[in-house]
């Protein structure tokens, strides 16, 4: 029989259609498959690209150009725009402000054909630390609220360009789904003045069905109600609300739960496209007690459709439990 399970931090239904089970083969090859050609993030295309804001380079090489390990250059077509005031306005009973914010591109390495899964793990290391260096520049920015890093992996994951790269958005407003999120963890705190992220934590240690990796510093672990088959949460195991508050001790073991985590999926799923999103808490309240950063990992697997947009609750043909068994097993 189908369950229905919810999430406890903001309510969300979710339905885990057993009857629709599926095993890791049974979803459709949409694999990552790199085709090559002309690349703008490519080492020796710096000249395509905009200026880079950050780079971490070889010693003795210049600002754009080649020598570089990692890039950050802003989006060449920005969701929002940097320049300007937000000039908040209302219309009748409608609100609206101008579109200002930062966009920026983390071009991950300068080879075409190498993944996060795949790269030095210290590699993934420096992409870990540029998100940071890049949030503690912009969080300067008084009209910014809010920034979302996120990676799309793969074309039907939303990836425009298949060379290996990350993006994040700075934000005048705190989007809604974070409020919720934060909200939630809030009147949890409320009522047992515990986080409940912490709580999650030491109930999937404890049980163990739904942990996939863990390393002295992190948990990688399937949610109890998940959207999508195979999503994977990575949260630190001791309580920080703000990605940016993170030890190098502490970065260079999120650099390996999260390569390790990619690389279980690519074993069990053919290397499937994803999504993966850094949550964390708003800059005006940026420590606290109660919201718990993590990151969320979604391979792209199956499609929303109008049930899902129309109800708000989503369909996993796999439970959770059995998703993190297959993850778990994997050799790596």
């Amino acid at each position: 029989m189908p369950e229905l399970r919810k999430d406890p931090i903001i309510g969300r239904w979710v339905i885990i259609s057993l009857e629709r089970g599926r095993r890791p083969t049974d979803f459709p090859d949409e694999g990552r498959r790199r085709k090559g050609g002309f690349c703008p993030f490519c080492a020796g295309n710096e000249s395509t690209t905009p200026p880079e804001v950050l780079a971490y380079r070889d010693g003795g090489s210049s600002p754009n150009g080649p020598g570089w390990k990692l890039r950050v250059v802003p989006n060449k077509f920005p969701a929002l725009q940097v320049e300007g005031m937000l000039n908040k306005m209302g219309e009748g009973i409608y609100d609206k402000m101008n579109g200002i914010g930062a966009h920026e591109v983390i071009i991950e390495t300068p080879d075409h054909n190498e993944t996060m899964s795949a790269m030095p793990v210290k590699r993934v290391e420096d992409v870990l630390w540029s998100y940071r260096d890049r949030i503690e520049d912009l969080k300067k920015d008084r009209r910014f609220s809010y920034i979302l890093v996120f990676k799309n992996e793969g074309e039907s994951a939303g990836a425009t360009l298949e060379h290996s790269h990350s993006q994040l958005i700075a934000l005048p407003i705190v989007p809604k789904s974070v409020i919720e999120e934060v909200e939630g963890a809030k009147q949890h705190y409320n009522l047992k003045e515990r986080c409940i992220y912490c709580d999650i934590i030491r109930q999937e240690t404890m049980t163990g069905s739904r942990m996939i990796a863990e390393n002295r510093d992190f948990v990688s672990f399937a949610p109890f109600a998940p959207r999508f088959p195979f999503e994977t949460w990575i949260m630190p195991k001791t309580h920080a609300s703000n990605y940016s508050s993170g030890t190098p001790e502490q970065y260079a073991n999120l650099a390996l739960i999260l390569q390790e985590t990619l690389k279980r999926l690519d074993r069990v799923l053919s290397v499937p496209p994803y999504n993966y999103i850094i949550h964390t808490s708003p800059f005006r309240d940026e420590r606290n007690d109660y919201f718990h950063w993590h990151i969320e990992l979604m391979p792209k697997l199956t499609h929303v459709a109008g049930f899902e947009w129309g109800s708000g609750f989503y369909i996993n043909p796999t439970p959770p439990e059995e998703a993190a068994k297959f993850l778990r097993e994997a050799k790596v």
